[in-house]
């Protein structure tokens, strides 16, 4: 195959994006569509090798496995050994645990299925898993094992057909994105299914390349390169993706790759000496970028920007030793481990290796009984662990675990999402003979007939339909019972007024205050109808950063960091929450926890938080006791506004 500079330097354009998108530097909002960038660049040059191959009839399916395997494996097992010893240092039981989890996928050619099942990939916990990042790799992996079967079964139909087949996979690959993105958001970020019709864009240019040439266009060059910057600068985290507005930055590269002769003004541009050397460490500076970022926002409070600055250059830096003594020491075949025996067994047996390492770590919930250290950051992560003794799901499907509060005759109803589940704790400390029924679904507001429908923080519909179907079953249930005196209901109601909704019909509805209001009024309502008090009680005030970590660094690291914030009462009695005054009684938490201003993190040597907004089970259980929730709930529930 006929070597392409510009490729290269397109490859630099696509990494530094994304190392500064996850730096938090501002410029590339949309720094991710850099990843898009190279399924394309992946799916041109892969398909232009085999059909090289397969014309010249030299295609072998092991030969193109060892290829892969020497371009990919010797990089990313050293990312893996190195990472293991700070993951050891500096990660609590829980983190120590997912990352194990994540070695195991990674090992498997399956991280974005392992991350899909459990990460928002824009939400702030995902910052400090360093291996998230390999998602991108699990995608190509899984079309490099795939691509060339389909390749040779498909090539008998001659390649015109060849081409309109890839041509109709990838039409219905985008549509099937484009339903994702609003159904199935986490799937659509992370699988296969809906990616793959970017590597097809990249497949799809090396038939017409290999038919017609690269061509001189100017022109369609220049736009290509605007389409990609143009989409690295507007888009931003609120963006679906992918969907149809990945088809900017991808019918971007397909211009490039078809038009950017090397006369080409474009073509010039990317193969200077600077991008071209940029380009051809970007593999080894993808692979590095996250775990520095992520275990920088491990060990320190919130990094600044230029410590994150000398991280992103950093991870160039040591690109380019990985580059110089691990990339290319195993791609040449007369380099390290020469015969094709030698590099799979090699590969089989490292893989194999972490895949035991990370099962024991998982089985293990993190090495928790592994040493004195270990040990000692098992007891901190108990002082910060959320109130998930009991689920924070109880329960969907009304299978009552013995993780929920599942009294028979209880008094007491819990009802909202994770910022009711964290009460239990406290009420359940303040009176601890009274009968609780805890029912909570992760980020599902107690309201009967209307969900938050936000596909961009993955609550689609599939997932409202479900919120709506529980809030429904839990009425029902309130509708059966003869002791419940009193139900609370809690929730965080960001969403409110901000995101749209949709109701039990399925009719979707743009975001509108007054019209959550009136629904929460008549949950309320219809609670009452059975002869039920009903209290509120307001979610705790958050402080834009996680409290719960700042408190694990402040006493691993023995540091003076100082985990308060400052509260302004006016911000945090948003509009929805103050428009319920007259609705239902308000229990306003943050008047035990702020105080003149500031917000404790720590109150008489307890942890309150154990994240940006969670109660700990400590502090839920600190606060209900010295104030008495289930009397002050008691009370307010009788009252009626």
């Amino acid at each position: 195959m006929q070597y392409r500079a510009e490729i290269d330097g397109l490859r630099s354009i696509a990494v530094i994006p994304v190392i500064l998108f996850h730096a938090g530097f501002n410029l590339f909002g949309g720094g991710f569509v850099g990843v898009d960038v190279f399924f394309v660049i992946s799916g041109y040059l892969i398909t232009t090798l085999l059909i090289e191959d397969i014309e010249n009839n030299r295609f072998s399916l092991v030969a193109f496995y060892e290829r892969r395997a020497r371009r990919i494996l010797p990089a990313l097992l050293l990312v893996l050994f190195v990472c293991i010893p700070f993951a050891w240092m500096w990660m609590l039981p829980g983190q120590m645990r997912d990352f194990s989890q994540s070695i195991v996928a990674v090992s498997l050619f399956a991280s974005n299925v392992l991350f899909w099942l459990e990460t928002d990939y824009f939400a702030s916990a995902a910052e400090e898993k360093p291996l998230l990042h390999t998602w991108r790799l699990a995608v190509e992996e899984q079309y490099y094992l795939l691509f060339p079967l389909f390749l040779i079964v498909a090539w008998r139909l001659g390649k015109d057909r060849l081409f309109w087949t890839l041509l109709a996979l990838a039409v219905v690959s985008l549509l099937f994105s484009e339903w994702s993105w609003r159904n199935q958001a986490a799937a659509n970020f992370y699988l296969a299914p809906t990616r793959v019709w970017e590597l097809f864009a990249g497949s799809i240019s090396a038939f017409i390349v290999q038919r017609r040439g690269i061509r001189r266009g100017q022109i369609f060059a220049l736009a290509g390169l605007l389409m990609i910057l143009t989409s690295m600068v507007i888009y931003d985290k609120e963006t679906p993706f992918p969907s149809s507005y990945a088809l900017l930055p991808v019918l971007g590269v397909v211009l490039i790759i078809l038009f950017a002769e090397k006369e080409t003004l474009v073509a010039k541009l990317l193969s200077s000496r600077i991008l071209v050397a940029a380009g051809l460490l970007s593999y080894s500076a993808y692979l590095w970028h996250q775990p520095l970022f992520a275990f920088a926002k491990i060990r320190l409070h919130e990094p600044s920007k230029i410590v994150l600055a000398i991280l992103a250059i950093s991870s160039f830096a040591i690109a380019a030793l990985s580059w110089k003594y691990v990339e290319q020491p195993f791609r040449k075949r007369d380099g390290l481990l020469k015969s094709r025996v030698s590099l799979f067994s090699f590969s089989i047996v490292a893989l194999l290796a972490f895949t035991v390492f990370g099962l024991i770590g998982h089985a293990t919930g993190g090495f928790q009984a592994v040493g004195e250290k270990r040990q000692g950051l098992s007891q901190l992560a108990g002082r910060i662990s959320a109130n998930h003794g009991l689920s924070p799901s109880c329960d969907g499907k009304f299978s009552v675990t013995s993780k929920c509060a599942n009294s028979d005759e209880p008094e007491l109803v819990i009802w909202g999402d994770s910022y009711a589940m964290h009460l239990y704790q406290g009420i359940s400390a303040s009176k601890p003979e009274t009968g609780i029924r805890q029912f909570t679904l992760s980020g599902c507001s107690p309201m009967l007939d209307i969900a938050r429908l936000n596909p961009v923080e993955n609550k689609d519909y599939h997932w409202a339909q479900n919120c709506l179907a529980f809030n429904q079953s839990v009425f029902k249930w309130l509708e059966n019972s003869t002791s419940v005196e009193f139900v609370v209901l809690s929730s965080r109601f960001d969403w409110v007024g901000n995101e749209r909704s949709i109701n039990t019909n399925g009719i979707e509805a743009e975001p509108n205050l007054g019209f959550a209001i009136l629904e929460f009024e008549r949950t309320v309502e219809t609670i009452r109808n059975l002869g039920i008090n009903v209290v509120l009680v307001s979610p705790t005030p958050r402080s834009g950063f996680n409290i719960g970590a700042c408190l694990s660094k402040k006493y691993q690291f023995q540091t003076h960091l100082s985990c308060e914030f400052d509260y302004d009462e006016s911000s945090y009695r948003h509009d929805f929450l103050t428009s319920l005054e007259n609705v239902v009684p308000i229990y306003w938490l943050h008047r035990d926890i702020c105080f003149h201003g500031v917000c404790k993190a720590e109150i008489d040597g307890n942890f309150i938080y154990a994240d940006s907004g969670h109660l700990s089970k400590e502090g839920s259980s600190y606060l209900g006791r010295i104030n008495d929730w289930f009397s002050s709930l008691e009370s307010l529930a009788s009252q009626n506004p």
